[in-house]
């Protein structure tokens, strides 16, 4: 196994020892009040009493400036990839306009190229979708085992900057119009995807551990107020922000590559975010000696997984409700640490006991990542159907996916309003907005979003030229026949999705850093992203609905799923809620004690 004694990551294990005062499975709750190390990080700070705990408001510390490093290198990726797929449903679906080379509709014509129809749109972007989600479990997998995050970074950057120079072939006039063109996007399609997945596994962990503070501490404000800053809160500010660089981006590509396509061509809508992507080099190199960087530790996933079946031993029944009772009892963990073990341990066993905890952890994580895929069938609405939905209605001169550009916009507006409003706002009232009730909300506004698409589909076929075939309307000559509908009313659909993201997609992110114990953080953060590669798996079985006129029943079959799925996973993790404090303050492990 390599050595965990590495870039910045070994001064943060130590650092962590220190603060567990040398007590094996020690954690926040062990720590009394008052300043107990020099560490570099917690130097003269005063650590709450269990009563400051319970009664002082909480609040988010500063965030170190590498994070806005790593956050532009986000940015310019997010770029490239919603600029160049924010037109893939066009490309796909429509037809190259009469007389065009390059698929440009103009004002008054839609852009197209492959004229594959509106299933085969869904069908590819969601596959597209799939792959890009799939991949981080093999990016996890290199950077933990061997390679480290910033390394696999690297590496992923590469590889999609490959897949970027392949996806502006099938678009140059004098191939756009060949078949040929099909096979050059589908490997564009592939090697992007790659590229995108090993990146998104490693980004996120990689920005969230610039920030070293690992426990709460008290702080006097200049108004003589006593807080207590909470680092959950400060990963949880610190993922909104990136968040919002990434709407950035993706606000700021989607737009330019909209108008691109329609006044210009898909070579230029894809060309320019390769030119953008080339960003991402340059800031990686620029900053590579700043960034806090965790070493690869070996392979830790087969240790789990024989803890596990450790744990399991004379668990198991021929009854299978007595089985699932056993091995979900509180005992399960406790009786698999090696403290409880005496002389018969293990000599594999060579961790400690508080390493066990957060593998409970971990696993408690991934359990509410299991709900996401439901979640994200409502999200994934935005790539191809809502695109097509705008298609049908009078755009006024507007590309017909520029409207999804209303998602990152609320974003960037309402991730600030959020910060600085509405959650503290929440928190001097008392009430404790935590990670699993915003999740739950998120699936609240997703199924209301769903809501929102399917009356206003059900006007589309009421208001257009040919009813229940609007998707495919034309006249004689073969201009498309739009409904009278004003395409700005999908804006409803739009901003209840970013507020979902806010709630959900944001705390998804900060949920795997925060439960994942210390050297699983990229796996547990590829489980997390590897569950929208589900949802797209299930939504291939949905293809079926997104075509006319079935279209209602496809936003509305979302909308219940959401709904349903929201209230059974509260009820599922009001529990585990009322443990968010206990979880998030546990204590990190020395991988020093770790062994391959």
């Amino acid at each position: 196994m390599a050595s965990p004694h590495v870039d910045g990551s070994s001064t943060f294990l130590q650092e962590e020892k220190k603060l567990s005062v040398e007590k094996a499975g020690s954690s926040t709750d062990d720590i009394a009040e008052g300043s107990l190390v020099l560490d570099g990080i917690h130097d003269g700070l005063t650590f709450p009493t269990e009563e400051e705990r319970l009664t002082l408001r909480r609040v988010p510390d500063s965030i170190p400036w590498n994070v806005y490093l790593i956050a532009l290198v986000e940015l310019a990726e997010r770029f490239s990839f919603y600029g160049s797929s924010v037109v893939f449903t066009n490309f796909i679906q429509q037809k190259l306009p009469p007389g065009s080379r390059t698929g440009a509709g103009f004002a008054d014509g839609q852009s197209g190229a492959l004229g594959l129809g509106q299933q085969a749109s869904t069908g590819l972007t969601t596959f597209y979708q799939f792959w890009c989600y799939v991949t981080p479990l093999f990016g996890a997998y290199i950077a933990d085992t061997y390679l480290g995050r910033y390394n696999t970074i690297c590496i992923a950057v590469a590889i999609a900057l490959i897949g970027h120079i392949i996806l502006i072939i099938p678009s140059i006039p004098g191939i756009i119009e060949h078949e040929s063109a099909v096979g050059a996007f589908a490997v564009a399609l592939i090697v992007m995807g790659l590229g995108t997945g090993l990146f998104k596994s490693n980004i996120s962990p990689l920005i969230a551990e610039q920030y070293k503070r690992t426990h709460l501490f008290i702080e006097t404000r200049k108004n003589g107020e006593r807080v207590i800053v909470d680092p959950s809160l400060t990963i949880s500010r610190l993922y909104m922000y990136f968040y919002l660089f990434i709407n950035v981006g993706a606000l700021v590509g989607q737009i330019g590559m909209t108008y691109s396509e329609k006044y210009v061509g898909f070579w230029l809508a894809y060309t320019l975010p390769t030119v953008v992507f080339l960003l991402c080099p340059i800031v990686l190199f620029f900053g590579r000696n700043r960034y806090v960087r965790s070493p690869p530790t070996g392979s830790i996933l087969p240790t789990c997984l024989r803890l596990w079946r450790f744990a399991a031993k004379g668990r198991w029944s021929l009854n299978p409700v007595r089985t699932y009772k056993q091995l979900t009892a509180d005992d399960f963990w406790e009786n698999a640490k090696p403290s409880k073990q005496g002389e018969n341990k293990p000599r594999w066993m060579t961790f400690d006991d508080q390493w066990v905890d957060e593998v409970n952890r971990g696993l408690k994580a991934c359990g509410v990542f299991c709900w996401y895929p439901i979640y994200w069938l409502t999200y994934n609405q935005l790539n191809n159907n809502l695109t097509s939905q705008a298609a049908t209605m009078s755009t006024h001169g507007l590309p017909n996916d520029v409207l999804s550009n209303l998602d990152p916009f609320a974003l960037i507006i309402f991730i600030p309003v959020c910060d600085l409003l509405i959650y503290p706002g929440l928190r001097r009232i008392g009430m404790n907005f935590t990670a699993l009730r915003k999740i739950t909300a998120g699936f609240a506004t997703g199924a209301l979003s769903m809501v929102w698409a399917a009356v206003v589909q059900h006007y589309v076929y009421k208001t257009s030229p040919c009813g229940y075939s609007a998707s495919t309307c034309e006249d004689a000559a073969g201009n498309a026949l739009v409904s009278p509908l004003n395409v700005w009313i999908q804006t409803g659909s739009y901003i209840l999705i970013a507020f979902s993201e806010i709630f959900a997609s944001i705390t998804g992110l900060e949920y795997a850093f925060t439960k994942a114990p210390v050297n699983m953080r990229s796996l547990v953060m590829a489980v997390f992203l590897f569950t929208s590669a589900i949802s797209s798996a299930l939504g291939e079985a949905f293809v079926s609905l997104s075509i006319d006129p079935l279209l209602v029943w496809n936003y509305g079959v979302m909308g219940v799923l959401a709904g349903v799925t929201g209230i059974a996973f509260w009820f599922y993790v009001r529990q585990l809620d009322a443990q968010e404090d206990q979880l998030n303050n546990m204590g990190a492990i020395d991988l020093e004690t770790m062994k391959a």
